[in-house]
C-alpha cells in the first residue's frame, strides 16, 4: 500500500520527513490551491492512500475543504489550535496523530530518554 500525506508547506514536510518512513510520500500545497495545482496533485498522488494533515487555522481549513472534495477518501489529520501549525506541533503530538491515522508501522520514533 502507497501513502500521501499532503500538507501545506515545505516547513510542515520537514517536520513529518524526520517523523517518518522515507517511503512515505509527502505532498506540500505551498497555499491556495487552483485547478492546475490540484490536478498536478492529483497526478503525483495517483491511487495512493491519501492523509490530509493542515494547519488549525482559516487557510488550513479552507485547503482542507478543498482537498476534501477532490480526494473524499482521505483520512484527516488534525492538529491543536494555538499550535503554530504542523511545523509547530510537538513531535509527541504529530506521532499520536500519526498513530490515530493507522499509520504506526510507518513511525520513526525518537529514541527513548528513559534511565533505568
Amino acid at each position: 500500500m502507497s501513502i500521501s500525506i499532503i500538507v501545506e508547506g515545505k516547513n510542515d514536510r520537514s517536520k513529518l520527513r524526520r517523523l517518518i518512513q522515507e517511503d512515505v510520500r509527502i505532498h506540500c500545497t505551498y497555499g491556495t490551491l487552483n485547478s492546475l495545482k490540484m490536478e498536478s496533485l492529483r497526478k503525483h498522488v495517483g491511487d495512493d492512500e491519501v492523509y490530509l494533515f493542515m494547519d488549525n487555522d482559516s487557510s488550513g481549513k479552507k485547503i482542507r475543504g478543498i482537498l476534501r472534495d477532490l480526494f473524499p477518501d482521505a483520512v484527516q489529520m488534525y492538529t491543536r489550535k494555538g499550535y503554530a501549525g504542523v511545523e509547530g506541533t510537538p513531535d509527541e503530538y504529530v506521532i499520536a496523530q500519526l498513530e490515530k491515522a493507522g499509520l504506526e508501522e510507518f513511525i520513526l520514533y525518537p529514541p527513548s530518554t528513559d534511565f533505568i
